[in-house]
């Protein structure tokens, strides 16, 4: 993968979660600049991705752990515990917010 596959692919991963959060039930916020992007929940905890451009991963950190993930096929996979992005940040976004939350890939 290119350097600019990986920003065009990051970007997108954010971008899908930003417009997500809007229509959310779950009161969630976010704040988003330079390749990080903050899920500030309602009791103020957050749930903070961001790119790490040199090694082509997606860091994300919750209140509970960090996970690293890293593009494998189409999918971007936790190279510790090998979850899959999406369902991790819905499980990790429902433990957080004590409520459900489903983030969708488009």
């Amino acid at each position: 993968m290119t350097d600019h596959e990986y920003h065009e692919l990051a970007d997108a991963l954010m971008l899908t979660i930003e417009e997500q959060i809007d229509d959310c039930d779950v009161d969630l916020d976010y704040e988003s600049q330079s390749g990080i992007l903050e899920i500030i929940f309602p009791d103020k905890s957050k749930i903070i991705i961001n790119k790490q451009a040199p090694l082509h991963q997606v860091w994300v950190a919750t209140k509970f752990n960090g996970h690293h993930f890293e593009l494998q096929g189409e999918q971007w996979i936790d190279n510790r515990s090998g979850a899959e992005f999406w369902q991790f940040m819905s499980e990790a976004a429902t433990k957080q917010a004590g409520a459900p939350i489903e983030w969708q890939h488009d």
